[in-house]
Parts: structure tokens; C-alpha cells; sequence
């Protein structure tokens, strides 16, 4: 009887640890799918972001190169035009290149005074160190833009772009010694197709001279158009290096207004030297041949393509590399050489073809290079997701 009486009671307390083993059971499952939910939505909360951030990079690349892509094009034409028309004063030339820096003051203090739209004021962490390093590369730069004036005073629009492409194989050796640029059978395909380039032109240029332009003068703007170009090659690696420590684009925007304010600086010591201010008034009124009104709009339209040209670079730099800023620049130079051709009637014979035919198949190899390395990348980190994915 005690036995019978004893195993309802039993049953009873085997059923309440089943139905308490049950509801672990299910409160585990529960769990392990709320965690499981967690770890989906933290994964989509992050791919999110990352499509994002990928998103604004991409966008902030295009407006980048679109600068470059209208300042390039547009400041050669310019200031090949300023030349064509009489225009003679080389220390105008190299600081319409630089004097427009003031107009970086607006993507500067816009978004945070005006628009709202970030927390940082302007020239926060703008170090001692940075503003020194920003100004020292500035007087660099304006004496890179004056041998560039010099070039240019010389040379067709043509020939002019196609020789400063040699700065690309100059690029490819400062970024490797600066910033330990690894070197690829992209990048070095691409350098050597652009190299030759420049040297065909140079070895088919003799007859390619204006009419009036002496042998000594041609030498002359020759390799100051090489000068400049060597020049720009130490000035893109020195930026990537400096870059590094800058954690964000409005600085990179910042370090661009002080380094043109420094070039500026050295241009307007030439003009005062060289009484350019004075030159500029006689040339509008008196020299020009399109009238005063042309000769200003001339000068203004300079100083703003110049800005847009520097500014894309920059930013090319900052969010790539120098060699990849620099054969971005370089690509333009076959855009460069139609648009001499086109506007001001260069000669574009058998010698310029192939030269622009190697430009762009370099710059060519050079994207489909990148392109295979971006998706090599992003099947290393898909990879890496599945892997966290699997032992989460």
C-alpha cells in the first residue's frame, strides 16, 4: 500500500522534472535563436555600415576625380590660351596657378558653421609639425608651378602634357623609397607603357616647334616641363606619407589651403620682384589681343581650374596612393593632347597617335590590375565573415 500510495506522488515529481527539463529545453532554443537573431542583426547592422562608408568613399572619389579630370584639362587649355594671345609675363603664369587658395575657405568653414553637418571645427589637430610640413611643400609647389609656366610658355598644349607624363616613372621610384610602394606587374606595366610614351615624343618632336621658337628655347621649356614633372613626383609620395597621420578629408582640404597660401607667397615675391602687377595692368590694356574684358576673365577662370586641379589631386592622393593619384593625372594627359589638338590646331601626326595609344593602354592595365585586386580583397574578407560566422 505504501508503495502505491507512494507512486502517484512519484510520477508526480518525474513529471514536473521532465516538464522543468522541457522548458530548459525550449528556453535554450530560445536563446540560442535570440543569440543566433543578435549575431545576424549585428552582422547586418555592420555590413550596413560598411556598404555605407563604401558608398560616401566612392562618391567622395568621383567628385575627387571630376575635379581633376575639369582643373587638368581646363588650366592647360587656359593657360596655353593666356600664352597664344600674346600674353608674355611667366610670374602671372605660375600665380593664378596658386592665388585662388581663398576659395577653400568655403568647403573649410561651411559644413561647420553653415550646413551643421559635422562636429569638427575647422583646423582642429592641425599640429605645429603639419602647418610647418604644409608650408615648407607649399614654396616646393610654387616653384614646381613656375617651371611648369616655363614649360608650357614654350611647348604646344600637345607636347607639353605628353613630356610631363614622364613624372610617372619618377612617381613609381619616390613612392617606393618614401612610402615603400609595393611594386606590381599593374603599376609597372603601366609606368613603362607611359614612359615610353613620353620618350617616343620626345625622340619624334623636333619639327613639332612654333613658328618663332628658337632650338634654345624649346630645350628650355623641354626640361622645364621634365623639372616640373620630377618635382611632382617627390611632392605626391611626401603627401601620401604625410596623410598618414590625418584622420580625416577636411584636413587634407586644410593642409591644401595653407600649402597654396605658401605658393602664393613665392609667386607674389616674384611678381613684385619682377614688377608682374604692374605687367598684368599693360597686358590687359595694351598687349592682349582679345581685349581687357577677355584678359581678366582669362586670369580668373585660371585661378579657379588651378584650384579644382590641386584640390582633386589632393584628394586622389589622400584616398588612393601617389602612384595611383599620379597615373590618374597622367591618364588625362591623352584627354590633354586631343584637347591641343582640337582647340588650337596642335600637329597630332603619326608620333603623338602611338604616344596616346600607349598612354592609354597603361592606364588601361593599371585599372584592370586594381579592379582583380579589389576583388581578391573582398573574398578575403568574405572569407573572414564566414569563418567569425561559423565559430560564433
Amino acid at each position: 500500500m505504501e508503495f502505491l500510495a507512494q507512486h502517484p506522488q512519484q510520477e508526480q515529481y518525474q513529471d514536473q522534472a521532465n516538464f522543468s527539463r522541457e522548458l530548459m529545453i525550449i528556453d535554450t532554443k530560445n536563446n540560442i535563436q535570440k543569440s543566433g537573431s543578435r549575431v545576424q542583426m549585428h552582422d547586418q547592422e555592420t555590413t550596413n555600415t560598411t556598404s555605407t562608408t563604401k558608398k560616401r568613399y566612392i562618391f567622395l572619389l568621383g567628385i575627387n576625380y571630376l575635379c581633376l579630370f575639369v582643373g587638368s584639362i581646363s588650366s592647360t587649355l587656359l593657360s596655353k590660351f593666356y600664352f597664344n594671345h600674346k600674353g608674355a609675363s611667366r610670374w602671372v603664369s605660375t600665380w593664378v596657378q596658386s592665388a585662388g587658395f581663398p576659395l577653400l575657405l568655403l568647403p573649410i568653414y561651411l559644413p561647420f558653421y553653415v550646413l551643421k553637418s559635422t562636429d569638427r571645427k575647422p583646423f582642429t589637430g592641425f599640429t605645429p609639425k603639419i602647418l610647418s610640413l604644409s608650408i615648407l611643400i607649399g614654396f616646393l609647389l610654387g616653384f614646381n608651378n613656375l617651371l611648369f609656366s616655363w614649360g608650357n610658355s614654350y611647348l604646344p598644349v600637345s607636347t607639353n602634357s605628353l613630356v610631363l607624363s614622364s613624372q610617372l616613372a619618377f612617381t613609381l621610384i619616390t613612392s617606393v623609397i618614401i612610402v615603400k610602394q609595393k611594386i606590381t606587374y599593374a603599376n609597372l606595366n603601366c609606368v613603362i607603357l607611359l614612359t615610353l610614351s613620353s620618350v617616343l615624343l620626345a625622340l619624334g618632336s623636333n619639327h613639332d616647334k612654333p613658328k618663332g621658337l628658337t632650338k634654345s628655347k624649346y630645350l628650355i621649356g623641354f626640361f622645364s616641363t621634365v623639372g616640373a614633372g620630377l618635382l611632382f613626383a617627390l611632392y605626391l609620395p611626401l603627401m601620401e606619407k604625410i596623410y598618414k597621420k590625418v584622420y580625416c578629408y577636411s584636413m587634407v582640404v586644410e593642409m591644401q589651403m595653407v600649402m597654396e597660401l605658401a605658393a602664393t607667397v613665392l609667386a607674389t615675391m616674384g611678381m613684385s620682384i619682377n614688377r608682374g602687377f604692374l605687367e598684368m595692368k599693360k597686358e590687359s590694356k595694351n598687349v592682349f589681343d582679345l581685349g581687357e574684358k577677355a584678359y581678366w576673365l582669362t586670369v580668373i577662370f585660371n585661378v579657379v581650374t588651378w584650384q579644382l586641379c590641386f584640390m582633386g589631386t589632393a584628394g586622389m592622393v589622400f584616398l588612393t596612393s601617389s602612384l595611383t593619384g599620379g597615373i590618374c593625372m597622367t591618364a588625362l594627359m591623352a584627354v590633354n593632347v586631343l584637347g591641343g589638338v582640337i582647340v588650337y590646331g596642335d600637329n597630332f601626326g603619326d608620333t603623338k597617335i602611338v604616344s596616346t595609344l600607349l598612354c592609354v593602354w597603361g592606364f588601361s592595365s593599371y585599372l584592370y590590375g586594381m579592379y582583380m585586386k579589389m576583388k581578391e580583397e573582398e573574398k578575403k574578407k568574405e572569407s573572414s565573415i564566414e569563418i567569425v560566422t561559423h565559430n560564433g
